[in-house]
């Protein structure tokens, strides 16, 4: 409980009891004060009024003035009768007296008229009695319960004064003591006490302090000095590059196999800011721009160096350094570590592999097509007539010497693709021409399966600047697809439209869709989405997108899965 919770409920509390005693007292007093009142004015009246009559009762023979101030005092008593039975004796009075006033000198109406006021008397005395009984019981229950309250204020006074001083003072006291022992470096020292108050957290804050400084104690210099050597080995005797830089951009330190690549002597490089070294070399500049720059998209291709008299390839990876403090929860940046790992072989090989398939796909299609001329010829009346299972099994050699050309077709554009030498003839063409051209390829595969293609395009379309050979092969690409794909004697849209600077392509099945999992991942190379028929690479979109940036364009896919995909790209307009 917090220290003052504490207080305003210890001392709250004494305040509403002390209130309550108050409050207690007074009413008691006023209980008191109409008890005492409503004896004088009920019963002593009485009595005064009965002595002075029987005063005046005493002169009546010798004074007849006292019969007036007789009469006086028994028209008060009249008007003050409060006790039973006093009113009886009131009027049997006053009979009397009216009596006494015609004879003045009888004795026996004196005698009865005494007898009358000892009576009222009597009457006023046993109501003083009684009421002043009632009086004793107030006053006695007064007594106690102020007693009570006083009690219970006392009791919480004297646990205040007890435990109060002494729940603020030993928290001070042991603090002060253990801020002593560390002012004597004896940082071991912790403070026990466990509270949820405010000296608990200044406990806590203590005991944090009192960690990070025996930590700094202990941390000798030789250790130190060991383990930093011992990193430096490690990093030095690392065959990939290596720089490590703190969170003020300065470098730490570089391997000899960042020095280099960089070109860079050591003392120029540690201990600089590494946005100044920058400035002057190209390779530092291409290694931090993401670091200087978040905003900046990484590069994911490898980075191509030149060192040591040969190319080198390196994969960059950039990890930032965070430590949590001693004693904290949360995480601090404290520096950066750029790494190159050296992937040179495996792009040998990569390349290796390009060049292999490049070579086997060139060398297929001579006697792929020979196989096709040869079955052009087979087909050919004038050879000789074929039987139907003859024929049969030459339309199966067709179709396979087709797939095969396809294949071999998209595993040389891939090969320029991969070595980056994408041959492109960019001109103004007409980009209905380009979608007829692809039309006209598809048109057998569109009736086999009863398809309608619709063409929709703008009036008036500027020319784009394409290469007319590669642009009418994504086009078939994308038709054959969306023929393929959708539902048999189904509908396919192209739409030509012209926005801006570009012109838009857009070809649209009304298949089964793409789920929306795999829409990021059409355009990978061999990628095919699970459940759809066994056909083809799953080269010809990775290939499309290739072809399509190549040319300063972009490629999209949307789909809906049972309401068919939508696939466009776009093309800049020519200006011509």
């Amino acid at each position: 409980m917090k220290i003052k919770t504490k207080l305003i409920s210890g001392v709250g509390l004494l305040f509403a009891f002390i209130i309550l005693l108050a409050a207690m007292s007074i009413i008691y007093v006023n209980a008191l004060q109409r008890d005492t009142k409503n004896i004088l004015v009920a019963n002593y009246n009485t009595l005064q009024y009965s002595r002075n009559m029987l005063l005046a009762l005493e002169e009546i023979p010798t004074n007849t003035e006292a019969l007036s101030g007789f009469e006086k005092n028994l028209k008060k008593q009249e008007a003050n009768v409060t006790e039973i039975g006093e009113q009886e004796k009131t009027s049997e009075l006053a009979y009397h007296f009216r009596r006494l006033k015609l004879n003045p000198g009888d004795a026996l109406l004196a005698s009865s008229i005494r007898n009358d006021i000892a009576e009222l008397m009597r009457l006023n005395m046993e109501a003083i009695e009684r009421k002043s009984s009632i009086a004793n019981i107030t006053a006695d229950r007064a007594v106690f319960w102020i007693s009570v309250a006083g009690t219970v204020c006392f009791m919480i006074a004297f646990i205040l004064l007890v435990n109060l001083p002494g729940n603020i003072a030993n928290p001070i006291k042991e603090l002060t003591e253990s801020i002593r022992q560390i002012a004597n470096q004896n940082y071991k020292e912790r403070v026990r006490f466990e509270s949820h108050s405010e000296f608990g957290e200044l406990a806590k804050s203590f005991n944090t302090m009192a960690e990070k400084l025996e930590e700094y104690a202990e941390s000798k210099l030789d250790k130190i000095i060991k383990g930093k050597k011992r990193i430096e080995t490690l990093i030095n005797n690392m065959h990939d590059p290596v720089i490590g830089i703190d969170e003020h951009k300065k470098v730490l330190f570089a391997n000899d196999e960042a020095l280099k690549i960089s070109g860079l002597k050591r003392e120029n490089l540690i201990g600089q800011q590494i946005q100044d070294i920058a400035v002057s070399n190209d390779l530092v500049r291409d290694l931090i721009k993401e670091l200087i720059n978040p905003e900046f998209t990484k590069n994911e291709g490898p980075i191509k160096i030149f060192a040591d008299g040969k190319e080198s390839y390196f994969e960059k990876e950039l990890i930032d350094i965070q430590v949590i403090p001693t004693g904290e929860k949360v995480s601090q940046l404290i520096g950066h570590v750029i790494m190159l790992r050296n992937i040179t072989p495996f792009k040998e090989l990569d390349l290796a592999k390009t060049n292999f398939i490049g070579t086997v796909s060139h060398e297929f299609k001579t006697p792929i097509s020979s196989i096709k001329m040869s079955l052009q010829l087979l087909e050919d009346v004038r050879v000789g007539k074929l039987n139907p299972e003859q024929k049969h099994l030459l339309e199966s050699i067709k179709d396979d010497s087709n797939r095969l050309l396809k294949i071999t077709g998209e595993l040389l554009n891939l090969t320029q693709v991969e070595s980056g030498n994408i041959q492109l003839s960019l001109k103004p063409t007409d980009p209905k021409e380009l979608v007829h051209y692809a039309l006209e390829a598809t048109k057998t595969q569109a009736e086999q399966k009863h398809i309608i293609v619709e063409v929709s395009c703008q009036d008036h379309l500027s020319k784009v600047l394409a290469d007319e050979e590669k642009t009418i092969w994504i086009l078939i690409n994308l038709i054959s697809n969306a023929i393929r794909y959708s539902h048999e004697a189904g509908r396919v849209v192209v739409k030509i439209s012209e926005e801006h600077d570009h012109v838009e392509f857009m070809v649209k099945d009304h298949g089964s869709g793409i789920p929306e999992k795999y829409l990021g991942k059409v355009f990978d190379r061999y990628f095919r989405v699970p459940g759809t028929q066994k056909e083809g690479t799953g080269l010809g979109l990775a290939i499309s997108k290739e072809f399509i940036e190549a040319q300063g364009g972009s490629v999209n896919v949307e789909s809906e899965l049972g309401s068919g995909s939508t696939f466009y790209f776009t093309l800049k307009r020519s200006e011509v």
